[in-house]
């Protein structure tokens, strides 16, 4: 076992822990940070995996603007502490059977990928900002503008939504 399996493995596990404490935090703010300090674990991972540049992406975009805006609708919102509710409801179950159901439709697709990371990492393009152009600039220019246009009408339904409490 070598170093950056080691390191692998601590990465994944801080990160799952991390992903854990954002579902389990009661408080939004305390969630927030612990989503922080998911985008950071990920992007060790990143590092470990040789894609510097998406690492260098994951920082900035998510764990910066992201969580910029994520901290801004949290504020407007004025969340408080509010004790959670252990009432066992229509919506609970029904969202619990949700998360069962898409648990295990990521297991089976998961299953059926095949193992071909190590081509991957051995490629000298993997990761580079010719790469990730090309590929939001061609391939995948639809849904990269798609999720811009969605932040911003979340961040106006949030400033919206504010703006009806007072």
């Amino acid at each position: 076992m070598n170093i950056e399996q080691v390191l692998f493995g601590a990465f994944a596990f801080l990160t799952l822990l991390s992903a854990s404490l954002v579902i389990f935090a009661k408080s939004p703010i305390s969630s927030a940070m612990a989503l922080v300090s998911t985008f950071f674990f990920l992007a060790g991972i990143y590092v470990l995996l040789w894609a510097h540049t998406v690492a260098a992406l994951q920082v900035l975009v998510y764990a910066g603007a992201i969580m910029v805006l994520f901290l801004f609708v949290i504020m407007l919102l004025n969340l408080g502490d509010e004790a959670p509710s252990t009432r066992m409801t229509f919506s609970r179950v029904l969202g619990g059977g949700a998360a069962i159901g898409l648990f295990v439709a990521l297991a089976l697709a998961l299953a059926r990928v095949p193992n071909t990371v190590e081509s991957l990492a051995d490629s000298a393009s993997f990761g580079t900002l010719e790469t990730i152009g090309s590929a939001i600039f061609t391939t995948w220019l639809l849904p990269f503008e798609a999720v811009s246009l969605l932040l911003l009408v979340a961040m106006v339904g949030a400033v919206v939504v504010a703006k009806s409490r007072i």
